[in-house]
C-alpha cells in the first residue's frame, strides 16, 4: 500500500515499509511502555459514524491500523471499544504473525483492557481465539461466559486477570505492571475516547498518529477521540509525518 509523503519528505513511500522504521522499544522509559495512541477522525472532528469508527476508514486506513499492531508488544482498548468494535483477533493475516517471529516477537501482541467496573464483553471474538492472549486490570474478577451461562463455552483465549485495590486501579499502574510483569516496551492504545482522556490526564501518552478521513459526519453525537475532564493545560503536539492517499491524511505527532 503506497501513500504520498508531504512532510517531511516528498513522493510515495510503501506504509509497511515505513511503520517497519519504527523501532519504538528503544525510547521505552524503565517504569512503562512507550505508548502510542491511534485514532481515526472525520473531518469536522467525530472519531466515529453511525457509532463505529470503521464508517470512516477505507483500504489505506485499515493498512495502516493493521500495520501498526503489527509493530507492538501489546494493544490496550476500553471495554466499550471491544464491544462496539466487535474486537477479533490482533492479527489476523497468517504473514504478519510470520513477519514478527522472524523478528524474534510473539507472533501477535499482548491483548489489555482496563475496566474500573469489572464488566468485560467476553461474547466478542477475541476471547474466542485459542491463541490470542489476554491481561485484563480490574478491581474485580470479571465473569466469563461459561461462569454466568453454562449453555455457552468457555473462552478459548488464554486469560489473565490482574486485580487491583480500587485505589491502585489507575492507567498508571497498568502501565507499570505491563512493563515489570509481562516486559511490555511498546503499547498501542486503540481508545475509546475515556481511555485516551485518561491516558492524557496521567501523562502517559507518548505519541498519536492520527488519520483524518475526507468525509464529514455533520454533526450527531458521535465522540470526538478524547473525553473526560479538561487538561489544566493543552498538551503540545510536534508533527513528524504527514501522509496522504485518496484524500485522507495520515499524521503522526509526538506530545511535548
Amino acid at each position: 500500500m503506497e501513500l504520498r509523503e508531504l512532510l517531511p519528505g516528498t513522493g510515495t513511500i510503501d506504509v509497511q515499509a515505513l511503520l517497519d522504521t519504527l523501532e519504538l522499544a528503544r525510547r521505552a522509559p524503565e517504569d512503562r511502555p512507550y505508548t502510542v495512541v491511534n485514532f481515526i477522525v472525520s473531518a469536522d472532528g467525530r472519531a466515529t459514524i453511525g457509532g463505529r469508527s470503521r464508517g470512516l476508514g477505507d483500504d489505506g486506513d485499515r493498512a495502516m491500523f493493521h500495520g501498526l499492531r503489527e509493530q507492538f508488544d501489546a494493544v490496550l482498548a476500553g471495554t466499550g471499544t471491544l464491544a462496539t468494535e466487535h474486537y477479533g483477533r490482533i492479527l489476523g493475516k497468517a504473514e504478519r504473525r510470520a513477519r514478527r517471529t522472524e523478528r524474534g516477537l510473539p507472533a501477535e501482541p499482548l491483548a489489555c483492557v482496563f475496566t474500573r467496573s469489572g464488566h468485560v464483553p467476553t461474547n466478542v471474538p477475541l476471547f474466542a481465539e485459542p491463541e490470542a492472549r489476554v491481561v485484563i486490570f480490574t478491581n474485580t474478577r470479571p465473569s466469563l461466559p461459561s461462569e454466568t451461562r453454562p449453555s455457552l463455552p468457555s473462552a478459548k483465549a488464554k486469560i489473565e486477570v490482574v486485580e487491583l485495590d480500587p485505589g491502585e486501579l489507575t492507567l498508571t499502574t497498568a502501565l507499570r505492571r505491563l512493563r515489570r510483569d509481562f516486559g511490555i516496551a511498546t503499547l498501542l492504545c486503540e481508545g475509546g475516547p475515556t481511555l485516551f482522556g485518561g491516558m492524557l490526564q496521567e501523562s502517559l501518552v507518548d505519541e498519536l498518529f492520527l488519520t483524518v478521513a475526507p468525509r464529514l459526519a455533520g454533526g450527531g453525537r458521535g465522540p470526538t477521540i478524547s473525553a473526560g475532564p479538561e487538561l489544566a493545560q493543552p498538551r503540545k503536539l510536534e508533527l513528524v509525518w504527514l501522509l496522504e492517499r485518496h484524500g485522507a491524511l495520515y499524521q503522526r505527532y509526538s506530545l511535548c
